[in-house]
């Protein structure tokens, strides 16, 4: 019983906390209501007051704004009212010029018809007074114009042709003292110097037994020498010296390499000789080369076909009337240049001709046909300009002169020749002897080569042993001799000198 009724009190402490925690939670949730509606009142009133001043502000900017507008529109109003007062200032200025201009063009028609008028006039007047005239002297205008003419010409005749006289003479006073200083000037820029081409070559030898080694048992090494270079040893007392004696310079410039090479090696035989002398003409082609190079290099020519670098070198062994070719060109090529360039002419063009315009030399004597005619064949095969082949053909006048630079060449070629020593013709017709008797020789089917000698008094004879016996080589000698006495003009006598050699050659393996 006491249970329940503590329970009971229980229950209703329970529910009586219950309500008193419930009114007190209201009263706290009513309070803070009140608070946040307070808090949400201020807000909402500061945001309102914050409006009206933003809006009070955007009013005034706005209100400055437009009287800014205003200003600039009145501004602008203004200045253009301005303008247009100065485009129909000027508009009534050109008005009043154009009604100028227009009185003006009326005042020059009406001069130009009074001039036009007074014109016609005085050319009726003029025709009238020719009539008048032809009337009264009975002739007409052409043919009083004519014997007045011929009047004029008989009376002033013989003063125009002094006249006429005086002009040419001074005129080729001037062109000749013209062109003498042209060639003082450009002879005084080109200075080479010319060395006389010999028939002999002196090697200097270290000792005298070399000479010794050079001739060789009962002379067998300076026959196999001789034969296999195709020039003349001379050994004689002369002291650590040699002389090579050859009209060919190329024949004796491989005697001369061989020759030093076989000195400088010490073994001197036949068989060596030989080998030396293959290897001998193979550096004289080599030089050659270099040497058409060079003269290609020194002129300023670029891009030239080695072919033609080399017949160009072949030159520096060839001789014109004792003058060296190769020499001689490039002298030509720097002369006309330099004339060409006091003249105003092509100066390359002249140049390139002056080299090559005795190319033609290199090869005259293997090809038909004059140098020149050769020389015009190789350049154009070897695709060199028209105009340089125009320019170096005319040299010896074989051709018409078709350009300035073809008189320069001619000029500078006589230039070159013309020089105190620089040319002797009896040596250049003793070597084209000597060559006209080794053509001879050669012409023989038995022969296999054969040498000018001693100067053109003996000829050294090879003969291909295969072809001919001992007995014909003793007829040989004889037909040589017999067709050199019927085609050939010499002095004295010529010995023929007939050699054949047999070899048998075998390898043991």
């Amino acid at each position: 019983m006491i249970t329940n009724f503590m329970l009971v009190i229980a229950f209703f402490a329970v529910a009586a906390g219950t309500l008193l925690g419930y009114v007190i939670r209201q009263k706290i949730a009513k309070k803070q209501a009140d608070s946040a509606e307070a808090d949400a009142e201020k807000i909402l009133l500061d945001a309102k007051t914050k409006a009206q001043e933003i809006v009070l502000q955007a009013k005034e900017k706005a209100t400055e704004a437009l009287v800014d507008v205003e200003k600039n529109a009145k501004e602008e109003k203004r200045e253009i009212n301005e303008e247009k007062k100065r485009l129909e200032k000027r508009e009534e200025m050109m008005d009043k010029r154009f009604d100028d201009l227009e009185n003006v063009k009326k005042k020059l028609e009406e001069k130009a018809n009074k001039v036009k008028e007074a014109r016609d006039e005085v050319v009726e007047l003029r025709k009238k007074q020719i009539d008048r005239l032809e009337k009264i002297a009975d002739l007409t205008k052409e043919q009083a114009k004519k014997a007045l003419l011929q009047l004029t010409e008989e009376h002033s005749r013989e003063e125009l042709a002094a006249r006429i006289a005086t002009l040419q003479r001074k005129n080729d006073e001037e062109l000749e003292k013209m062109s003498r200083n042209i060639m003082t000037q450009v002879i005084q820029k080109y200075s080479r110097s010319h060395a006389a081409e010999i028939m002999t070559s002196t090697l200097v030898i270290p000792n005298e037994e070399v000479k010794g080694k050079i001739i060789g048992r009962e002379g067998r090494n300076i026959r196999s020498f001789e034969k296999n270079t195709g020039v003349e040893l001379i050994v004689d007392e002369t002291p650590e010296s040699i002389i090579i004696s050859s009209f060919d310079p190329v024949r004796r410039e491989i005697a001369k390499i061989a020759l030093e090479k076989l000195i400088d090696d010490g073994r001197i035989h036949p068989a060596k000789i030989e080998v030396i002398v293959v290897w001998a003409e193979k550096e004289i082609e080599s030089r050659i080369m270099e040497a058409g190079e060079a003269a290609a290099y020194e002129i300023g020519i670029a891009g030239l076909n080695p072919k033609l670098l080399y017949i160009l070198g072949r030159l520096r062994y060839r001789t014109s009337f004792k003058q060296n070719v190769l020499l001689h060109s490039l002298e030509v090529a720097y002369l006309s240049g330099a004339i060409a360039a006091e003249v105003g002419a092509d100066v390359k063009v002249a140049k390139i001709a002056g080299l090559f315009h005795d190319i033609g030399k290199s090869v005259d004597h293997e090809v038909q046909g004059t140098h020149v005619e050769i020389g015009i064949k190789l350049l154009k095969k070897f695709n060199i300009d028209e105009k340089v082949i125009v320019a170096m053909q005319s040299h010896h006048e074989e051709y018409p002169y078709g350009s300035p630079e073809a008189y320069i060449v001619t000029a500078a070629d006589a230039l070159s020749a013309s020089r105190p020593g620089a040319r002797k013709d009896t040596v250049d017709n003793y070597i084209k002897r000597l060559e006209e008797l080794e053509g001879l020789v050669n012409s023989f089917e038995e022969v296999n080569k054969s040498y000018a000698i001693q100067a053109g008094r003996e000829v050294r004879v090879f003969v291909n042993p295969e072809k001919t016996d001992d007995l014909g080589a003793q007829k040989l000698a004889r037909s040589i001799a017999k067709k050199v006495e019927e085609e050939l003009k010499y002095p004295g006598e010529i010995k023929i000198n007939v050699l054949r050699e047999s070899r048998s050659i075998e390898f043991a393996r």
